[in-house]
C-alpha cells in the first residue's frame, strides 16, 4: 500500500477545497494547481462535494484529488466510487479503522489524543491528521508525541496559518500541514483565484 506521504511526493501543503457547484471545485483546483500543487483534498461537507470531485479528477487530470470528511462507512463508499485518490478522516472509531483498513487507496486518519494515535497505529496507520490541530495541543503536542510515537507522522490540520504552518513543519514528526487558508471564503465567492494560487505557491515556500 503506498502511503500517504509517498502521494504528496515532497508536497508539504495538503491544500483544502471546499465547493458549493462542481464548477466552483474545478476553478479552486485549477488555481491550485496553477501553484504547482499536485494533490488536493475535497471535503465533502456540501451536497455538491462529491460531484465536485468528479469534476476536477475529469478537468484537472493532473491532480489526485481526494475525499475529506469521511466519518462512516456510506460516505466512504461514495467516495471510493467517485474515484477518490486517497481519502482523509476528521476522526476515527473502531469500526472505521476497521473499514479503512481494507481500503485500497491511501488513507490519512484524524486523531486529536494519545488514545486514537496508539489505536490508528493498531491498524497499521503510521501518517495520521491531527486535527482539530490547534484545539488538540498543537505543535508542543506532536514534539511531545515524537519521543513515545516515534513511527508514527502527522499532518496537523485545523487552525493551522502562515504565521503558524513553519512550528509545525519544523517537527521530525510533521510531514505536511493541511489549510483552508490557501482558498479562502471571499476569494471564492469574488472569482480570485489568483489570490489562491498566490496563497498556495506562497505555503510552499
Amino acid at each position: 500500500m503506498t502511503r500517504f506521504s509517498e502521494l504528496m511526493s515532497g508536497q508539504t501543503l495538503l491544500p483544502i477545497i471546499q465547493a458549493d457547484s462542481p464548477e466552483q471545485g474545478v476553478q479552486i483546483a485549477k488555481a491550485m494547481a496553477n501553484a504547482g500543487l499536485s494533490l488536493v483534498e475535497v471535503v465533502l461537507r456540501t451536497e455538491a462535494s462529491l460531484d465536485a470531485l468528479k469534476a476536477i479528477k475529469q478537468e484537472v487530470p493532473e491532480l489526485k484529488v481526494g475525499a475529506g470528511t469521511v466519518i462512516n462507512s456510506q460516505i466512504l463508499k461514495q467516495a471510493l466510487d467517485a474515484g477518490s485518490d486517497f481519502i482523509v478522516t476528521p476522526a476515527v472509531s473502531n469500526k472505521l479503522l476497521g473499514e479503512l483498513a481494507q481500503c485500497v487507496v491511501p488513507v490519512l486518519p484524524g486523531v486529536s489524543n494519545t488514545g486514537e494515535v496508539l489505536m490508528a497505529q493498531e491498524f497499521g496507520f503510521e501518517e495520521q491528521k491531527l486535527f482539530p490541530a490547534s484545539l488538540s495541543g498543537g505543535a508542543p503536542f506532536l514534539a511531545a508525541l515524537s519521543s513515545v510515537f516515534q513511527s508514527v507522522k502527522f499532518c496537523p490540520t485545523g487552525g493551522v496559518n502562515p504565521q503558524n504552518k513553519n512550528d509545525f513543519l519544523s517537527l521530525s514528526n510533521v510531514f505536511a500541514v493541511g489549510g483552508t487558508w490557501v482558498s479562502k471564503k471571499e476569494w471564492v465567492e469574488q472569482q480570485n483565484w489568483q489570490a489562491i494560487t498566490d496563497a498556495c505557491v506562497e505555503a510552499q515556500s
